[in-house]
């Protein structure tokens, strides 16, 4: 196949290019069995490019003359190592590959910062300061990236906010979305007090899954934790969700002490009849949220009340990517997860992006880290220079919560929110067993502005 102009396959090393012409970033490669690590080039081939490449390679007996081989070390490999990978595992873009071999091909983007309620675990009663409405990624920008992304190897993205179908263009957002080839999955996370409205023109327009936010089945509960009436809204959002043969319909369930840990009984109880699949989510520290460690309930505390009522509860399989551990009362109809972010964390297989309602991207949830690709595109820069700069951010992804479990900034509030606390231990059960005390006041102080 042609190349052009510096663009190299990304996954073929030893080919005879020039080298000079390539970009000078690069990321580790791990190859199957006991084949060493190898540098890569990064490349803005696509996936499409290096599949006709590979398949070319295949078809092809004649070595590749020693003197064409690139001269720098890193890049000579013995022929005999020069090998694919497995069949079944595709090439991916190194750009979304970091050092740890993650392939990140799950990317979330908040459309808003705004939400019409105010839940105490994500955002102070008083709200936030907005940021600017001219600050935050327009429509076509929105798709600009999506579209980089799935080009590169991204299969599934979420929307989220704020409350992503408060914004006006959702619908427009998703029916593109829809166009994208390869893109398998679009999926919304929402507080449902919209859906029953727009559900209909939502699957219309091409929307896969849904995640509905829902923390207690009490009413007068309910209007306390998020501090808005609404509760009869979200639960007629759940049935038409069903009605409309969405299955499962994921229902999240932040678990806090003292508020409603007392009706994890009875979210399981809900998937008896109904194809839901609650998830039961570890309260995790926020800037605004006043986190403290005695309302955390532990994954392996909620599973031993469950184990109490339903002692044939059973564990799931366990997908590559999964960050939920899941379960099912044999002869229900749905099934429970537990979102484990904080008791047991599953950085290991970690495969999600975040980017930010003011165009942000994150490559952790839990890191302070962000790199602007809103700026970069709007100074006219290339896609390949965006590539190059999403490329570094994934490269420094940490192995394992951005080496710290500080509260950070959830999508949905300005980065001027965003705190700076004091160094804790990285290991949870390591803070559980040594000063619970320590943890709970470094993460009940009010939170200080940081430049943006």
């Amino acid at each position: 196949m042609a190349f052009h102009g510096s663009k190299c396959c990304r996954f073929i090393v030893g080919r005879h290019y020039d080298v000079k012409a390539l970009s000078t970033q690069r990321v580790k490669l791990f190859v199957p069995s006991s084949t060493p690590k190898l540098l890569r080039w990064y490349s803005s081939a696509t996936q499409e490019e290096n599949e006709l490449e590979l398949v070319s390679l295949a078809n092809s007996s004649a070595a590749v003359p020693a003197t064409k081989i690139a001269t720098t070390q890193e890049l000579a490999v013995p022929m005999g190592q020069r090998q694919r990978l497995n069949e079944e595992v595709l090439p991916f873009s190194a750009f979304l590959t970091d050092n740890f071999g993650r392939q990140h091909s799950y990317l979330r983007i908040s459309l808003t910062e705004k939400c019409n309620l105010r839940c105490q675990y994500c955002m102070p009663e008083e709200g936030v300061k907005l940021t600017p409405r001219a600050q935050l990624l327009s429509t076509s920008e929105v798709l600009t990236v999506a579209q980089l992304f799935v080009r590169e190897g991204v299969e599934k993205i979420r929307l989220t906010g704020g409350e992503p179908l408060i914004r006006p263009d959702v619908l427009d957002i998703i029916t593109e979305l829809r166009k994208l080839e390869g893109l398998k999955t679009i999926a919304v996370t929402t507080n449902g007090m919209n859906l029953v409205r727009l559900l209909p023109k939502l699957k219309e327009a091409g929307l896969d899954l849904l995640n509905i936010s829902l923390d207690t089945l009490v009413p007068a509960k309910f209007e306390f934790i998020v501090r808005r009436k609404g509760f009869h809204k979200v639960m007629e959002g759940i049935d038409k969700a069903i009605e409309m043969g969405y299955n499962p319909v994921k229902v999240n369930c932040v678990v806090m002490r003292g508020l409603n840990e007392d009706e994890l009984l009875d979210f399981v109880a809900l998937t008896e009849k109904k194809p839901l699949e609650v998830r039961f989510i570890e309260y995790m520290p926020f800037d605004g949220n006043k986190w403290n460690f005695k309302k955390m309930v532990s994954y392996q505390e909620m599973l031993d009340r469950i184990r109490q009522q339903w002692p044939s509860l059973e564990q799931l399989p366990l997908g590559k990517t999964d960050t939920a551990k899941t379960f099912k009362v044999p002869g229900f109809q749905g099934q429970v997860g537990f979102i484990t972010s904080m008791s047991d964390q599953f950085c290991g297989s970690c495969n999600r992006l975040r980017i930010t309602a003011d165009g942000n991207l994150k490559v952790c949830l839990f890191g302070n880290t962000e790199v602007s690709l809103r700026d970069v595109l709007r100074s006219g820069a290339s896609d390949q220079k965006l590539l190059d700069i999403i490329g570094a951010a994934v490269g420094r992804k940490k192995k394992q919560h951005a080496g710290n479990t500080t509260p950070q900034r959830p999508l949905s509030l300005p980065k001027s929110r965003v705190c700076q606390w004091s160094s804790l231990p990285s290991s949870m059960s390591q803070i559980m067993q040594s000063s619970p005390q320590l943890w709970a006041s470094n993460c009940t102080t009010p939170g200080v502005e940081v430049a943006k």
